[in-house]
């Protein structure tokens, strides 16, 4: 779940984590060229201005800020903007999606990549998403539904048991933070309440083996979310059973269903891609945000 907003309610991956650049790793290699494929399709071009919201490790703010340059802007966000580096064309930003406003009518593109199911605020937050794009704009959402990954392929049955535990657990920890981890099915409609034209949504499964970029991840939150899980229920023998069992080379599993939904803000005058002047908007980089 790319998008580290901090240790705060309705987030569970620290950012701070010895564990969050393994994780950062995992979701660049398992979900980077798709995201980018998806993101190419609206048309982001040189000019446009973007905002990428929980930014995470900066990976896709990097490749907007190529796509734009040299006269576009890339505006990258996370309550802890260290893991993105600054350059042509992109600026990282200490900000609270939440709590923080947005300029109105300001963005060709917004991109919200595994953030608003851990959001308890995400239909508020979906809003002022809506309101950030000029008319035209579009917005971008990708999102798990946990509610299938089952295991395909485990040693014994035993084994299959545990690992739908370690899922369980996992949605706990969500939930306990006011996250849904059922919420990406819900996106494409929140997206048209919102008020967004020309819904796009598309869906995918892979499969999870050893090695893979997405088991890797599976594997990362077992440390990652070490407290959690046994606050949850799990035991460190458990925890010590599902990380042998996902290093297993026999062992396979389906992903989560991995939503991606495009939106578009209605075209009321003008166009995507025409360059302003960049407003007073409170997205420009803090002292604090200096790295």
């Amino acid at each position: 779940m790319h998008n580290s907003l901090g240790r705060n309610p309705g987030y569970v991956f620290d950012n701070d984590s010895v564990h969050s650049d393994e994780l950062h790793r995992c979701l660049t290699d398992a979900y980077d060229t798709r995201t980018f494929d998806r993101l190419a399709e609206t048309g982001v071009t040189t000019g446009w201005r973007c905002l990428d919201i929980g930014s995470g490790s900066g990976s896709v703010a990097r490749w907007l800020a190529e796509r734009v340059a040299p006269t576009g802007e890339v505006v990258a966000t996370d309550i802890k903007p260290h893991h993105i580096p600054d350059g042509p064309c992109l600026t990282a930003v200490g900000h609270d999606v939440v709590t923080d406003p947005l300029p109105e009518a300001a963005f060709d593109l917004v991109v919200a990549r595994l953030v608003l199911q851990h959001l308890p605020e995400r239909l508020a937050v979906l809003s002022k998403l809506v309101r950030a794009l000029k008319p035209g704009g579009w917005l971008h959402i990708e999102e798990f539904d946990a509610s299938y990954e089952p295991p395909l392929l485990t040693p014994d049955e035993e084994s299959a048991r545990l690992y739908r535990a370690f899922l369980d657990a996992k949605c706990a920890v969500m939930r306990a933070g006011g996250g849904d981890p059922h919420w990406a099915r819900d996106a494409p409609a929140a997206m048209r309440a919102a008020g967004l034209v020309d819904i796009d949504p598309r869906l995918r499964i892979e499969l999870r083996t050893a090695g893979s970029p997405g088991l890797r991840m599976q594997l990362n939150h077992t440390y990652h979310l070490r407290d959690e899980l046994l606050a949850v229920g799990m035991t460190e023998a458990e925890l010590a059973d599902v990380r042998a069992l996902m290093l297993d080379p026999s062992f396979c599993a389906a992903s989560s269903v991995i939503y991606s939904v495009h939106g578009r803000r209605p075209q009321v005058g003008g166009a995507p891609g025409r360059r302003e002047a960049p407003a007073e908007d409170g997205l420009r980089p803090r002292p604090e945000d200096a790295r």
